[in-house]
């Protein structure tokens, strides 16, 4: 098990949102919810990421690409960031086949997407062919977020986690899926920021299948405290690696990233 840090960037700050409150401005007046604004730019997380040795996590932008205004001061700040940590870290959000070389000449380990290889709550087999052929299988990382529905299934949402697709996170699903990419990240939107506990079903879903097959997946959402690290390591026999937002001291939260190294270790 491993720690896997995060930056979420949104109008051009390193913020936590709960997830579930982000959606398009056409689509709700409110603002999203937010849990911790930073006071310092994602550069200096990024250094801080680096100075302890946690490679592998991701920078996700948040604002749409139509979004121009916030949406490049996103990138200005996703791009002091790799700097700070070149190979260190992979980037989603908004990421296409035409995009996915700029950010990994700009020092993204990978690229991660959803919502590109998602048309119409399917998946979109020449747009996923398309992400393959411009990042190579090995830099493509899949974001399978997901919800769980009234059938007890869990689905992967787009679009700010709020439209479903028929893709259900299942051990035949991910099977298939993983022959066109290197690892997967999920997040368990229903949980996401809201430090409440993890999603313990979908957490025994993935642990189960990573047991069978070692294929990297990171799970994120609802962490709050060491407890939940053991909960994560028992369904998986500690393959699962994690992501930790809103609990982090860094985030304003109550865990001190050393302490979670040291738990996961």
């Amino acid at each position: 098990m491993r720690i896997r840090p995060c930056i979420d960037i949104h109008n051009g700050s390193v913020k936590q949102i709960v997830g579930s409150t982000l959606k398009d401005q056409s689509a709700v007046i409110s603002m999203p919810r937010e849990n911790f604004v930073a006071g310092k730019d994602a550069s200096w997380y990024a250094s801080l990421y680096r100075e302890k040795d946690l490679p592998g996590g991701h920078i996700i932008l948040l604002n749409r690409a139509d979004d121009k205004e916030n949406y490049e001061a996103d990138v200005r700040q996703a791009l002091g960031a790799l700097s700070a940590y070149p190979g260190g870290m992979q980037i989603g959000g908004g990421i296409r086949p035409e995009s996915a070389d700029f950010w990994l000449s700009a020092g993204a380990s990978h690229v991660i997407v959803t919502s590109y290889v998602f048309r119409e709550g399917r998946i979109d087999e020449k747009n996923l062919e398309a992400m393959v052929s411009a990042a190579g299988r090995d830099r493509l990382v899949l974001d399978l977020s997901c919800r769980s529905c009234p059938d007890g299934l869990y689905r992967v949402v787009t679009d700010r986690w709020q439209v479903f697709t028929d893709f259900v996170i299942s051990p035949g699903n991910l099977d298939e899926l993983s022959s066109s990419c290197s690892e997967f990240l999920i997040h368990a939107a229903d949980v996401e920021g809201k430090k409440g506990g993890v999603e313990k079903p979908l957490i025994g879903i993935l642990g189960d299948w990573q047991k069978r097959t070692g294929f990297p997946v990171t799970y994120a959402g609802g962490v709050h405290d060491l407890k939940d690290l053991d909960e994560i390591r028992k369904a998986s026999d500690g393959y699962l690696d994690v992501t930790v937002g809103s609990a982090l001291d860094l985030f304003g939260g109550s865990l001190s990233l050393d302490d979670l190294t040291k738990a996961c270790q």
